[in-house]
């Protein structure tokens, strides 16, 4: 059975995968869901003797399926290679009672490397099936790891450009170098003055302006996202929390048809949202629990059934995390009204208007899948250097917020079910929130200081990743205003 896209917005005119991956979002600002949630048809208990491209391959080629098996197999296999330093690719690490997924084995040590390594195969792939003529321009928006990520995978690929909007000031150190160190000549990247829902919301802005499109068009060029409003970045996603199922069985800790639960931290809601479409695809998972920082506008919602973005932004050391409008929300929202493309809109136009909306007692209902948890800062930093205390293990400060939050629903409900931390960075991307919650002493020192200290301390290696950025020219250094971006694009492609 094909699964195609319809729009959380549109009138349910449906597409092929490759043509929802080509266009990122839809023309009418919503954002692409399959018609259809494919079941995953494979046995449990075979899942356990499988490498992570056979499952990645088992699940995506459920989603997107007017790939053929060799264009899918030949994507997948130039993303998950050698650039993984460890085999597994995604090793899943048992540490006291609770299993941590280790997603930042990738070339740029953060999660969105899983979904953005095989996201440029995915698209030049659909632009050829498609007869595109024109060249792809990435339009994105990053709270700090999908900037790098999206940066390296589609750095010098043939039809392509990318341009990135980070917001100045809000993303750590290591991240911010990581982006403006990168090099190819198709690659552009820009400090916003704002924060990350402003360069969000000039991105969508962008995506939406018909002018601006045409504009394009005669220039031969269209846009598309490398953010997770991207289908081929949700997609690919949802094969690491079966990843992560499997070796749990494969390890003895449950049995295939077992459930288990996930933690997940959480600002855009994609990532989330991935481990809910496994969970219709049929992996037994129990609780899928979502862990906020100090901007816990996601765990009020699922408190209160209101999303209200309306309150204060505060600066965290978990970046990525720092968001007040999470994207991926809407296409939760039009799954649990029943596909209502009438009253999702009214919902989006509230939080544009408004900024808050309220589903309603029935719908709030329906997210019993869910648990909202949130850990401030000072709570994320004991949770840190406890760990590394209790089990000389270290985690990044998202990291950090999952584990958090996942003792408070431990307490809070006795839930003894096996249970997975999604970990989505590595502590070298945060070396000095890191050290300085496992020690105040280390913020004395400086940046590189810190990477040698947490690498005595972790006895983990330095990544490559943090070894090129350290004598690493600065190629990048546009800085531009909020209502400045759309010049910044023109600019950049000369129309």
């Amino acid at each position: 059975m094909d699964v195609l896209y319809k729009s959380t917005r549109g009138d349910g005119t449906l597409i092929t995968g490759s043509q929802a991956v080509l266009k990122g979002l839809a023309d009418d600002g919503g954002l692409y869901v399959p018609n259809q949630i494919p079941k995953l048809d494979i046995a449990l208990e075979k899942l356990a003797d499988m490498n992570y491209r056979e499952i990645a391959y088992a699940v995506i080629s459920k989603f997107l399926t007017d790939y053929t098996e060799e264009e899918l197999k030949d994507c997948i296999d130039h993303a998950y290679d050698s650039k993984f330093d460890d085999e597994e690719v995604a090793p899943v690490k048992k540490v006291g009672d609770v299993h941590f997924m280790e997603l930042f084995h990738g070339s740029t040590i953060a999660f969105k490397d899983m979904a953005l390594s095989i996201l440029p195969y995915l698209l030049t792939k659909a632009a050829k099936k498609n007869n595109l003529e024109n060249e792809i321009v990435i339009l994105t928006a990053t709270s700090g790891d999908t900037g790098k990520a999206a940066l390296a995978g589609f750095a010098n690929v043939p039809g392509t450009k990318i341009i990135v909007f980070y917001p100045k000031g809000g993303v750590s150190k290591i991240q911010e170098l990581q982006m403006i160190t990168q090099k190819g000549d198709n690659t552009f990247v820009v400090g916003v003055n704002g924060n990350f829902d402003d360069a969000q919301t000039g991105v969508k802005k962008m995506f939406n302006d018909v002018a601006l499109k045409e504009l394009l068009d005669q220039a031969n060029y269209q846009f598309s996202s490398a953010n997770s409003i991207n289908i081929g970045r949700l997609v690919p996603q949802v094969a690491y929390y079966v990843w992560a199922y499997s070796r749990l069985v494969k390890d003895g800790t449950i049995k295939a048809g077992e459930k288990i639960n996930f933690v997940v931290p959480t600002g855009n809601f994609g990532n989330i949202l991935a481990g809910y479409y496994s969970k219709l695809m049929g992996l037994p998972v129990n609780k899928l629990i979502c862990a906020s920082n100090d901007n816990k506008v996601l765990f009020d919602f699922f408190q209160t059934g209101n999303y209200n973005r309306n309150r204060e932004f505060i600066l965290t050391s978990s970046p990525s995390m720092d968001i007040l409008i999470s994207s991926n929300l809407e296409r939760l929202i039009y799954h649990i009204t029943g596909e209502k493309e009438e009253e999702n809109i009214q919902f989006m136009n509230q939080l544009t208007q408004e900024g808050e909306y309220t589903i309603t007692e029935e719908e709030k209902a329906l997210l019993a899948d869910f648990f909202g948890g949130y850990a401030d800062e000072k709570e994320n930093a004991a949770c840190i250097k406890k760990t590394y205390e209790d089990w000389d293990y270290v985690t990044d400060t998202h990291t950090g917020v999952a584990n958090c939050v996942y003792k408070k629903y431990l307490e809070e409900t006795g839930d003894k079910t096996p249970t997975v931390i999604v970990s989505t960075a590595s502590p070298y991307k945060f070396a000095r929130s890191v050290m300085t919650a496992i020690d105040e002493q280390y913020d004395r020192k400086d940046d590189f200081e810190l990477i040698a200290d947490l690498n005595q301390l972790s006895k983990v290696a330095i990544p490559k990743a943090i070894q090129e950025i350290m004598d690493a020219e600065i190629v990048h250094n546009h800085i531009s205003d909020i209502d400045k971006m759309e010049d910044a694009v023109k600019g950049f492609l000369n129309i």
